[in-house]
């Protein structure tokens, strides 16, 4: 929403600036976003005469000009047509910044000879979208004298309305909050009523009350349209708007100036004599003709501004003809069929009520966006139908001439908002701010509130009903918000709330504590967070084990938003597919929140759920390190980060739930009642219902199936063990079933002697030739490193025996 200085100033008499005028705004609640100031844009430019031009002597369109300007006589080569002795214009020094051009001017000879300025055109100034060359000017305007002050340019505040507020769409409701703020005082205009000389020819008829409940119109008959005054045009130009004629201002004009849209219909393009309001939809095209089933077609509508939609029952429709031609989208725009222009001599003025959610949803689902809409859709005034009509006639009369009909009224406005006791004590109680009860009073009744007093001893001692245009207060707390907001949010007081006692344990629970270590350890080892909706689709919740009705939501947001979610894993994998969709394949992605198994009242579980898609771009060296490894290798530090018991974890394979792949699977636990991790590949049958690719890997934690960390004792963490012996190591291969975890192989080499074996690594995994079947051959690398002293030979036999017997413990042979 945008207005000038001068456009306010006809409903408020003030002496405050754009500057202070944007300031209290803002302290008002208004969100002014920018304050647009052309004469600081123009100020460089001033009034100059061309004394003389010649033409340039390497150039056959370009001129030798000597001006007269405010810094003295200046050469200057111009290449306008219109440039000759005599002129003045406008003159444009050295250092100058064009708007149009959108360049600084320089001293630089053009074609040879050295420019000391430039001649402008209005456009090269942003005040005329084009120029046939250098502005004109009266011969009588003196040498120097500002451009700005010659055209008018004044500031031009722009903000943002919020959507409970369609009373700040008009600069009328903009003044009163003003005035109210003390700014300045309000002018008050009573609206003359019109009188019509002949009942009206075009009537209405209302056959969708619940969309458009009143409508009013009268014609006015011999008007003669053109080209809108300059003062108008002026007006609408410096917010932005294009002047069209003289009728079609009138309307943008009022709809600016006082939240009130109108349109107007072209009386001789109109069929028959009666105006329908009705449901959009499937209509015969001819009035009384006979509809035979199977044979209905969409209705369509032209617009004014081009483009045919196809018209919905859920919108509203002003038609001619008995009801059977579009006309009109009520309070959206206007049709094609009946626009004014420069021949119009007889028009229809409409003013209706139109009810917002009607309007909103039709501009949604046409994506028509207009002044009309903008406001309709916010809730207009519904006591402005007659006088905003008024209005427009008076103007109308007063630009095009004409002769005024009777007004046609049809229907009935909602009703006004209803009274409501108010305790004006309930002002400091909510806010702090210790007021009189009348300047309480007074703050509510220039804001258009009606307040009654009761007697004093009752508990709510005031009614207050608020006006016809605020249909957003309801309550006592509004009220209270409008007194706050006019006094000034700056007199809110500022006393401190009271000191609170910090908890000893530190503000942050075990479980929150984890989740803040987990979240930064995914994001330190790769991974990007997602926070995704507690809700899924219910045919992908039964994918994952869930599904069940006592899940699935009544009244969900959307249709594949209709079932809380069992596992955080398809939200994921759904966020990959999303990412691989727009070229990011290889994503890493984790979440922690909740999931709910509808097992009973304590259903919620808190998962850490991530997946890694390895897609990445393909490359001579081959894929690398084996993903599903990696996976391992980062839930691994993850769990050790967040306190979890590593080495008493159980790694269980092949009774992962169906969602996973049975072969690239595997599950952690402390015992089978526990079961902490599960992790792995995702089941192919998995990611193509969820429409992504594989392969993807990911796992999910139980956060409330980790065992929370034995206290610490408070010692102090000793110095680093480090040995200055060298490390040395010994490699063995081991014969086990194929089924045996390779881990349990690992933690009995490392287990044979833990002071002495520094570390076991898988380094082969072999099965072929050599290996009977149904078996694999594992190597593995133990890493020794001495202590005190360096291992005798024998001490090391020793050793690599207890490894081989601890190893051979676990059905593990030494392969000769």
């Amino acid at each position: 929403m945008k207005f000038t200085l001068s456009w306010l100033k006809d409903h408020l008499e003030t002496e405050a600036d754009v500057h202070r005028i944007a300031e209290a705004m803002t302290m008002a609640g208004l969100e002014v976003e920018e304050v647009l100031d052309p004469a600081a844009k123009l100020a460089p430019f001033t009034v100059a005469r061309i004394l003389s031009a010649e033409r340039h002597p390497n150039a056959d369109r370009l001129q030798v000009c000597q001006v007269e300007t405010v810094d003295g006589l200046k050469e200057i080569v111009c290449g306008a047509p219109n440039a000759r002795a005599g002129l003045t214009t406008i003159y444009a020094p050295i250092g100058a910044y064009v708007p149009g051009l959108g360049v600084t001017l320089v001293e630089k000879p053009v074609r040879g000879v050295v420019s000391n300025g430039m001649l402008c055109s209005a456009s090269e100034l942003e005040l005329a979208d084009e120029s046939d060359g250098i502005q004109e000017l009266p011969p009588e305007i003196p040498v120097g004298t500002p451009v700005a002050g010659l055209f008018g340019a004044e500031p031009v505040i722009d903000f943002e309305v919020t959507p409970n507020r369609p009373d700040w769409l008009g600069v009328a409701g903009i003044a009163r909050d003003l005035a109210a703020a003390g700014v300045g005082k309000l002018k008050h205009f009573d609206i003359a009523v019109v009188r019509g000389a002949f009942p009206s020819p075009i009537t209405v008829r209302l056959d969708a009350p619940e969309m458009c409940p009143v409508f009013a119109g009268r014609v006015i008959r011999g008007v003669k349209n053109g080209p809108s005054p300059a003062w108008l045009q002026k007006r609408l130009t410096a917010i932005g708007l294009r002047s069209i004629n003289r009728l079609v201002d009138v309307t943008n004009l009022i709809a600016y100036d006082r939240a009130r849209p109108l349109h107007v219909y072209d009386v001789a393009k109109l069929v028959g004599t009666e105006i329908v309001v009705r449901r959009g939809g499937v209509h015969n095209l001819t009035a009384g003709a006979e509809v035979i089933p199977g044979t209905e077609r969409p209705e369509m509508f032209k617009a004014l501004v081009g483009g045919e939609y196809i018209l919905q029952p859920d919108m509203c429709v002003i038609a001619d003809n008995g009801g059977a031609r579009a006309i009109g989208l009520g309070g959206v725009m206007g049709g094609e069929s009946t626009g004014c222009d420069e021949t119009t001599t007889d028009v229809f003025v409409e003013s209706a009520w139109f009810d917002p959610l009607v309007i909103a949803q039709t501009g949604r689902a046409l994506g028509i966006h207009s002044d009309a809409q903008y406001r309709f859709a916010r809730g207009v005034d519904p006591v402005s139908v007659t006088p905003g009509l008024e209005l427009a006639t008076r103007l109308i009369l007063d630009l095009c001439g004409g002769e005024p009909s009777e007004i046609v009224f049809v229907g009935e406005p909602p009703a006004s908002p209803a009274p409501f006791a108010f305790d004006p004590a309930y002002v400091k109680r909510l806010s702090g701010m210790d007021l009189a009860d009348d300047r309480i009073g007074t703050i509510l009744g220039q804001l258009g509130f009606k307040v009654t007093a009761g007697p004093a001893d009752q508990a709510e001692p005031w009614t207050v009903t608020p006006p016809s245009w605020r249909r957003d207060v309801e309550g006592r707390a509004d009220l209270v918000e409008e007194v706050a907001r006019i006094e000034g949010f700056d007199s809110l007081p500022d006393t401190p709330l009271p000191p609170v006692a910090r908890p000893a344990g530190g503000v942050l629970s075990p479980r929150q504590a984890r989740v803040r270590t987990a979240r930064r350890a995914l994001a330190a080892l790769g991974y990007a967070e997602a926070v995704t909706w507690s809700f899924t689709k219910q045919s992908t919740a039964t994918l994952f084990g869930g599904g069940d009705d006592r899940l699935v939501l009544e009244n969900p947001i959307a249709a594949d938003l209709d079932c809380m979610r069992p596992s955080a894993l398809p939200n994921l994998i759904q966020a990959a597919a999303r990412n691989a969709a727009r070229g990011f394949a290889d994503a890493a992605l984790f979440e922690i929140g909740p999931i709910y198994l509808g097992d009973g009242p304590g259903d919620q579980r808190t998962v850490i759920a991530a997946l890694v898609a390895p897609h990445a771009a393909r490359h001579w060296a081959g894929a690398g390190e084996d993903a599903l490894f990696a996976l391992k290798a980062d839930l691994t530090a993850l769990l050790e980060e967040i306190g979890a018991p590593v080495g008493s974890l159980q790694l269980v394979q092949g009774q992962n739930r169906d969602w996973w792949h049975p072969g690239r699977s595997a599950r952690l636990q402390l015992g089978p009642k526990n079961v902490m991790v599960e992790f792995g590949e995702l089941h192919p049958r998995v990611l193509k219902a969820l429409d992504a690719d594989g392969p993807i890997l990911g796992f999910e934690i139980v956060l409330d199936n980790v065992p929370e960390p034995r206290g610490k004792s408070g010692k102090a963490r000793g110095s680093a063990d480090l040995s200055s012996l060298m490390p040395l190591t010994r490699d063995f291969a081991f014969v086990v079933e194929d089924a045996k975890p390779v881990g349990d192989l690992v933690r009995a080499a490392a287990g044979a002697d833990k002071a002495l074996v520094a570390d076991v690594r898988v380094f082969d995994v072999y099965r072929g030739k050599g290996v009977d079947e149904g078996f694999k051959s594992v190597a593995l690398e133990v890493v020794i490193q001495p202590r005190e002293a360096t291992l005798a030979e024998a001490e090391i036999e020793a050793l690599t025996a207890r490894v081989v017997a601890a190893v051979e413990k676990q059905g593990g042979k030494l392969r000769g």
